[in-house]
């Protein structure tokens, strides 16, 4: 690598011992996406722009999209403070010999934690019980609290998880935690040795965790939930593009679903006069999962470490095209 210092045009949010680091590693522009009054997200013209005009050559993004344009100027390495670097043209930095960085399982406990939230806020009628205290409707229908929000108790109930990744494994300790029984799918884990049929039989709670692959998308549809378990709770703090959204309304409806926890729906928007929202056995969130200070600190360290690495010329840990690397 160069021995002249670098400079970094770092757009993600950081923070913690790892901007730190950061520091130590190279002259920072530091110019965070979250600290601004209006959503940024450079495209790939705009932020091969900026990095020129700052003359950096280390880049540090979250959401901002890497294209072929950026790899036209000496760039040292591209890190990307997310699990899945989506934002990033992979194909582009190979051939122009940029390792490109990740940060996988910056959010794992924030996500495990959303996912427990959802669960306790779907089956203890915790929004609507919330409401009924605001409006000044405690004995609504002249019945008291405790009639119409009775539930079962999680402990003793078995859990079902769709995918045993970061996030997977940090919510399987939680729900066992809970004193559940926790069956996962998960072709991929070695030690996740339910099929999706065994969970949909078995299990009281199923909950989502898988990336959308082809094998992925649309893996969760009418047939499947039929499946389910009557009255099940569904929670899904992955992507909506894993389950069929018109399937999942329907078992709701008809109460085959007794209640869902989701955490993200297509294109990053649900329209208010959705099907969804119209439901009171489903409680909705925007997708943040992930949005700790906690996620931050975690992928400001890892981008920070594998940099560090990279410039001192050692392999990275979390390096996405190794094959740009010398041997």
């Amino acid at each position: 690598m160069s021995t002249a210092r670098p400079k970094a045009l770092v757009t993600a949010a950081v923070s913690g011992p790892g901007l730190d680091l950061l520091h130590q590693l190279a002259d920072l522009v530091l110019d965070s996406w979250l600290d601004l009054p209006q959503l940024r997200i450079y495209n790939s013209q705009q932020l091969a722009e900026r990095v020129a005009a700052e003359g950096a050559n280390l880049v540090v993004v979250e959401g901002d999209s890497c294209g072929a344009e950026l790899y036209e100027q000496p760039i040292i390495a591209v890190a990307s403070c997310r699990g899945d670097p989506t934002n990033v043209d992979v194909a582009a930095a190979t051939a122009a010999g940029v390792p490109v960085l990740r940060a996988p399982g910056r959010n794992a406990d924030a996500v495990a934690e959303l996912a427990v939230a959802l669960l306790f806020a779907a089956t203890r009628g915790l929004v609507p019980a919330d409401r009924d205290v605001r409006a000044g409707e405690i004995y609504r229908d002249g019945k008291i609290p405790y009639q119409r929000y009775r539930a079962w108790e999680m402990a003793g109930r078995t859990a079902g998880l769709v995918g045993l990744g970061a996030v997977g494994r940090a919510t399987r300790w939680r729900l066992r935690g809970l004193g559940m029984d926790v069956l996962a799918y998960d072709p991929y884990a070695p030690d996740a040795t339910s099929s999706l049929d065994e969970l949909f039989e078995r299990c009281d709670v199923i909950s989502v965790h898988a990336p959308v692959t082809e094998e992925t998308t649309g893996m969760i549809g009418k047939e499947e939930f039929a499946k389910m378990k009557d009255g099940v709770v569904y929670l899904n703090t992955a992507r909506a593009k894993i389950h069929d959204t018109d399937a999942l309304v329907a078992a709701l409806q008809s109460g085959k679903v007794g209640c869902a926890g989701l955490d993200h729906f297509e294109g990053e928007h649900l329209a208010t006069d959705h099907p969804l929202t119209q439901l009171t056995n489903v409680v909705l969130t925007p997708h943040i999962g992930g949005a700790t200070y906690n996620t931050e600190a975690n992928h400001t360290a890892t981008v920070a470490e594998d940099l560090c690495r990279l410039l001192a010329g050692a392999r990275p840990l979390h390096i996405v095209n190794p094959e740009v690397l010398p041997d």
